[in-house]
């Protein structure tokens, strides 16, 4: 990959890289369910968002963009368009890789993405289906 101009990478640097709103609504509606977890768990791969090894669960919150979800938020940039789509083949890959790996491991994985999280009853109702 070639070198990112200034602007993208200034723009990068913003990026948070953990304790994301996103993140932060999944944490409240676990809580709110009653689901104990554990944030970023160092020893299973690719180190899930949530994850809770006893029930046998894991979450991987994923932003729209980042993982270039199917909505409006996952859009392609026109500026540099062919690293940023190898960029992106690059997290989609490992994305599914982390996911067998949890599956393997015999944990549930879930998958939340960014605009899921903006209904927090709806994501209750998502995370209680899969988790409870």
């Amino acid at each position: 990959m070639k070198p990112l101009d200034d602007r993208t990478t200034t723009a990068m640097a913003r990026v948070k890289q953990s304790r994301t709103a996103p993140e932060q609504r999944v944490a409240t509606a676990l809580r709110d369910l009653g689901l104990a977890y554990r944030r970023n768990v160092k020893t299973l791969p690719g180190k899930p968002d949530f994850a809770n090894r006893s029930r046998g669960w894991a979450v991987l919150v994923h932003g729209c963009f980042w993982h270039q979800h199917d909505c409006k938020r996952g859009t392609m940039p026109s500026h540099n368009r062919a690293e940023w789509e190898s960029k992106f083949a690059r997290n989609r890959q490992r994305d599914a890789e982390v996911s067998a790996r949890l599956t393997d491991s015999g944990l549930r994985v879930v998958t939340v993405w960014e605009c899921e999280t903006k209904d927090s009853v709806a994501l209750k109702k998502l995370l209680g289906t899969y988790l409870e």
